[in-house]
């Protein structure tokens, strides 16, 4: 099963975010909570984690690339 990782709201009115860096890259296998990517905006920095355990299958999104507020920017594979 695939799940979307997304741009989380960041409670700041933001409609919009930089994607700062990767820490994952795909086809690396990932845990559960393990750090998958930071995003910033013009007020807050936010670390997304994985929502669950699995392989990173794809990202669709680049470092210095200004994302959406809950754009998809990368898929999961978990197992089901």
């Amino acid at each position: 099963m695939l799940l979307e990782i997304r741009v989380p709201e960041m409670g700041n009115d933001a409609k919009e975010a930089i994607l700062v860096a990767w820490h994952r890259q795909p086809g690396d296998a990932v845990a559960q909570g393990e750090p998958l990517a930071d995003v910033m905006t013009d007020k807050v920095n936010v670390e997304i984690v994985s929502p669950a355990a699995g392989t990173l299958k794809e990202t669709r999104a680049a470092p210095d690339e200004t994302v959406p507020v809950g754009a998809v920017i990368a898929m999961l594979e978990v197992a089901e």
